[in-house]
């Protein structure tokens, strides 16, 4: 693995994932404890349940201090912003998210591939890197996951997930063009309100109660 890449990746993560903990739990009027648990469970959750389901050592975020000092960095800032630069980081909320997703995705990836798993448990590791922090984020918040809403949203980091298991991406710049990549398509998704199939129960429930 190019660890130079991985790194730069977790960093992206961890910067993007931190802030916007930060900033929904100041939405919910946590206080500032709240605001720095919030940031570190988003930045680092979704690693931690991809370490936990493919058997790798949880206890290896304790010894990444650069990226636990890169949190609380982040956090911090974010808590004494003005809040009109906060508004700004709102109104560009889905592009952090996105950028999020794409580096931690990414990074999963590389952390399975590097274990030698299969392009299966490839994919599993990029989705729950990506996703895994924001729903335990969106939960703690009392708020339905963004991966549950209408968007495509874990489908990109699968993608991401997919492409680097497959071995023909592991190159630097191969894995930036993978990066921008799901980045945008993560954007045109929330911008064209792309959906996946669902079915609905309540119409059909509403009937039968009707006709009984």
């Amino acid at each position: 693995m190019d660890w130079d890449v991985f790194h730069l990746f977790s960093l992206i993560g961890t910067i993007a994932f931190a802030a916007s903990g930060a900033i929904v739990a100041m939405e919910e009027e946590y206080d500032i404890l709240g605001v720095i648990v919030l940031g570190f469970v988003t930045a680092f959750g979704g690693g931690v349940v991809r370490n936990l389901l493919i058997g790798a050592p949880v206890t290896t975020l304790w010894s990444q201090s650069l990226f636990l000092n890169t949190a609380i960095v982040t956090v911090l800032i974010v808590f004494f912003l003005p809040v009109t630069w906060i508004h700004h980081w709102k109104r560009a909320e889905a592009f952090f998210d996105a950028i999020g997703l794409s580096a931690f995705a990414i990074q999963g990836a590389l952390y399975a591939v590097d274990a030698r798993l299969p392009i299966n448990a490839v994919m599993v590791a990029a989705m729950l890197t990506g996703i895994g922090g924001g729903m335990i984020r969106d939960i703690m918040a009392g708020r339905k996951p963004l991966v549950l809403r209408d968007e495509i949203y874990a489908v990109w980091a699968l993608a991401a997930g997919f492409a680097v298991g497959l071995g023909r991406i592991d190159g630097t710049w191969e894995l930036l063009v993978l990066f921008i990549l799901i980045v945008v398509f993560r954007m045109l998704s929330v911008h064209y309100k792309w959906k996946l199939p669902r079915r609905s129960l309540r119409s059909a429930g509403g009937r039968e109660r009707e006709g009984s």
